[in-house]
């Protein structure tokens, strides 16, 4: 009995827990932070604290589905380096609905040659708070008690950071002065928008010791463009149309395979898919985005000791596309000539989570988390 609660609380949804954009395209740190699918050993009043950190390496640029490999053999690439912390907190309300708080940090880092001149490579920076997030989350039925359970929540994504976060560009003022600019999109802190996080997910009982999951989320961003000057009409006058930042919807899905190894410690073998539309849900589509989407592999691995738990996931690219965006259409409309923007994408991302929960009754049942 007590090792087929410890296998019922193996998975817990891996999209559901944060994103993972990887490069240009501004997939953000977003998500929902819930501490574990089923909730079995959570009651009224406990808690769950903790911090997921996420890392990285943007460099490869893709037009559509196809990667142009010269970028880095003639070294004109974009270079992003993304760290992200989210600080999460669960309270619940009952063992089947919780609330909670979202609060991430970020400090990322941009190279590139043609933001300064096209003729030296310089860095861009950004650091400091994230939009933070607030929601709330239901099961359908009390979690344990049946093989299968699907859970709703939504969430609102406030404007709390800056997203006009600047930097000294290169070679690119009066006489080829420096100047202050925004930086590029993908390293600003925040879109500027109020939004909307709708999220589900659910879990299927095979076995004892195996399990499949699955979770989608779907950020509404209503707000069209945030006013932010991009600059980019300053390198073509063919880019006129993307002069000011756009507020992009995002989303994410995952589904995997969950494996109990030992009652502390197991694994999840999954695949996702998220990215940035070229169209928005509610609200305008115009100004300056980078769509784009990403299907990865997903392996991941957990370990609970006590109220603590440990996480690791290592999300692969397969596959990567950069579609035409709003913008590329409007002006292909107008022009005639076709244009389709490029986008630089990461081969991977690591996440590490770390949770603790405080407990108002002492349990028996060890639980732990796939990341």
């Amino acid at each position: 009995m007590l090792m087929k609660k410890i296998v019922l609380v193996l998975f817990l949804i891996i999209s559901l827990q944060q994103s993972y954009g990887q490069g240009c395209v501004s997939v953000r740190h977003f998500g929902v932070c819930s501490a574990d699918i089923t909730h079995s050993t959570f009651e009224k009043g406990d808690i769950q604290a903790g911090v997921n950190y996420r890392y990285f390496k943007s460099f490869r640029h893709f037009r559509g589905t196809h990667e142009e490999p010269d970028r880095v053999t003639n070294g004109t690439e974009v270079i992003n380096h993304s760290h992200n912390w989210e600080y999460n907190f669960n309270y619940w309300l009952s063992g089947k609905t919780n609330l909670l708080l979202g609060v991430p940090t970020q400090i990322n880092t941009r190279s590139s040659l043609y933001e300064h001149g096209r003729t030296e490579r310089h860095t861009t920076f950004s650091r400091g708070l994230g939009d933070i997030r607030v929601g709330i989350q239901q099961w359908v039925v009390q979690p344990g008690s049946k093989s299968w359970n699907i859970q709703l929540g939504s969430s609102l994504k406030l404007p709390t950071a800056n997203y006009n976060a600047s930097d000294i560009f290169y070679n690119v003022g009066v006489n080829g002065s420096p100047e202050v600019r925004p930086v590029d999109q993908s390293i600003q802190l925040g879109d500027g928008g109020l939004g909307v996080i709708l999220e589900t997910q659910m879990y299927l009982k095979l076995s004892e010791k195996v399990y499949l999951s699955t979770g989608a989320f779907y950020l509404v961003n209503p707000r069209e463009k945030n006013g932010i000057r991009t600059f980019r009409e300053k390198l073509s006058p063919t880019l006129a149309n993307e002069a000011i930042m756009s507020v992009p919807d995002q989303f994410s899905s995952r589904v995997a395979a969950n494996f109990s190894l030992s009652p502390s410690t197991g694994i999840s073998v999954g695949g996702r898919y998220e990215g940035v539309p070229v169209y928005d849900l509610i609200g305008g589509s115009s100004g300056f985005r980078r769509p784009g989407n990403i299907l990865s592999v997903e392996p991941a691995y957990s370990y609970m000791k006590n109220n603590l738990s440990i996480s690791l996931g290592l999300p692969i690219a397969v596959r990567r596309e950069r579609p035409q965006s709003y913008t590329d259409l409007d002006y292909q409309r107008t022009s005639g000539v076709a244009r389709m923007g490029d986008a630089a994408f990461a081969d991977y991302a690591i996440n590490v989570g770390i949770q603790y929960a405080f407990k108002k009754k002492a349990k028996e049942t060890p639980i732990f988390k796939i990341p």
